[in-house]
């Protein structure tokens, strides 16, 4: 049953923290996931999650740590010593965890936490991972894999495999190299187990694998684990040399961090905030975009000024300002939206600009022709004025074809100077579009119906 977090919960949590009653604190979180007990610690004053850690073992708390919200977590590591957070988390996290939580720490906590690793190799590893650039496969990757030699027989292959798996918590792919550590495949584990004790690793193989350089983009890492249904990547360097591997819990975490970040763009928000965050900090990230929307809106306040002697004569065209601003902005961000999600999981094909733009354009001239069409049979019946349905019908089709072009356009262009398409949709696409809207409809106006 799936555990759910109530006030009531906390409540008796922390009463049971207050009064340091240990029985009553691990009958509230014995039968927890590590999760729901890392929400739980986003909830607790840094205090009262010191105190509910206590009666966490090492390996357990560890866990607990690496699902806890980031700033959460930064706040609560920084409130300990390097000692604890090197004996009591580090040590019992495999090398992608551990660099992603050191990474998060000030540099004389992190390097005092390095030093105070009892393991030696484990804090070579991570010293390695913490080089490699953030957003690439190098920086996500763990050390932790299970490898064999391709001249090994199988006997020598399994002792060896039960050595290195004494260090790893889960065991998805056993991978093949040669005697300079290139990965040149995959050892099926069926095989492993049906095959003679003096078989040859070279022989019993599978040559077919697909692996990720060092600095290859996180987002093709996980583009390229969906496609081929992976549940774990190795990663090599440039000379082939195998480094280390990716899990898809990684990826996951991947695909939400991109998911938030694109929405977050398209909402016009210009970073990843959280609710929670100062006043100062949603601030900054939100006013970007308003004044963005704040320099449209003097733009299109600019062009119904140009066009004030037109609206002073006939002020019935004021009533569908709102239409041709709002089906603008509807029809770009549709648009951007599409090909935006296209580039996202490469689902475009290998078409060109101008085909992408062709096809948009036949579909915005589809829309443009049906709205248009119910909006001049709408004049018809509710409006006396015969120039003022043209006008309107001429100026939505017009604007909508506009928008739908527009909205294709930029997302393209961004992403071929590689630059976030994510950009293109929301604020950025309907405050344009608001403008273009009312200057097209306002020239219609101008030439058909004045």
């Amino acid at each position: 049953m799936q555990f759910e977090l109530t006030k009531e919960y906390l409540d008796e949590l922390r009463l049971a923290i207050k009064s340091n009653e240990e029985g009553t604190l691990l009958d509230l979180i014995t039968d927890l996931h590590s999760a729901d007990i890392g929400e739980i610690l986003d909830e607790l004053e840094i205090e009262e999650a010191k105190v509910l850690y206590k009666f966490l073992d090492a390996s357990r708390a560890s866990e607990v740590l690496t699902h806890m919200e980031e700033r959460t977590r930064e706040d609560f590591l920084e409130s300990l010593s390097a000692k604890e957070i090197a004996e009591r988390f580090i040590d019992n996290l495999d090398s992608d965890d551990a660099a992603d939580l050191l990474i998060e720490l000030p540099q004389p906590l992190k390097e005092e936490v390095i030093s105070l690793i009892e393991d030696k190799q484990q804090a070579q590893d991570i010293v390695d991972l913490l080089h490699f650039e953030e957003g690439t496969a190098g920086a996500l990757m763990a050390k932790e894999l299970i490898a064999v030699q391709a001249n090994w027989t199988v006997s020598t292959a399994v002792k060896e495999m039960r050595k290195q798996a004494e260090m790893i918590n889960h065991v998805y792919t056993v991978y093949v190299i040669d005697d300079s550590e290139v990965l040149i495949g995959r050892l099926p584990i069926k095989k492993l187990l049906l095959t003679p004790l003096k078989s040859k690793i070279g022989d019993i193989y599978d040559s077919h694998i697909e692996s990720v350089h060092v600095d290859t983009d996180q987002e093709e890492v996980a583009t390229i684990m969906e496609k081929y249904d992976l549940v774990a990547l190795p990663v090599v360097d440039e000379l082939g040399r195998l480094l280390g591997r990716i899990t898809i819990d990684d990826v996951v975490d991947v695909i939400k961090e991109e998911a938030e970040k694109d929405y977050a763009l398209a909402s016009g928000i210009s970073s990843t905030v959280e609710s929670t965050d100062s006043v100062v900090t949603l601030t900054r990230a939100r006013l970007p975009w308003l004044l963005i929307g704040l320099v449209g809106g003097i733009l299109g306040a600019r062009v119904i000024e140009m066009y004030e002697g037109d609206l002073q004569l006939y002020p019935e065209m004021a009533f569908f300002i709102p239409l041709i601003a709002a089906m603008g902005g509807n029809a770009g961000v549709q648009s951007s939206a599409i090909i935006v999600q296209g580039l996202a999981n490469n689902s475009l094909g290998f078409t060109g600009m101008f085909a992408k733009l062709s096809k948009e354009f036949l579909v915005g001239l589809l829309n443009g022709f049906v709205c248009s069409s119910l909006i001049l049979i709408y004049n018809i019946f509710f409006n006396d004025s015969w120039g003022l349905s043209l006008t309107v019908s001429a100026a939505l089709f017009t604007v909508i074809i506009v928008a739908t072009l527009f909205g294709t356009f930029v997302p393209l262009v961004l992403d071929k100077y590689d630059i976030d398409p994510a950009l293109a949709t929301g604020p950025f696409i309907t405050t344009v579009n608001d403008v273009l809207g009312l200057f097209i409809y306002f020239l219609i106006g101008h030439l058909f119906y004045i």
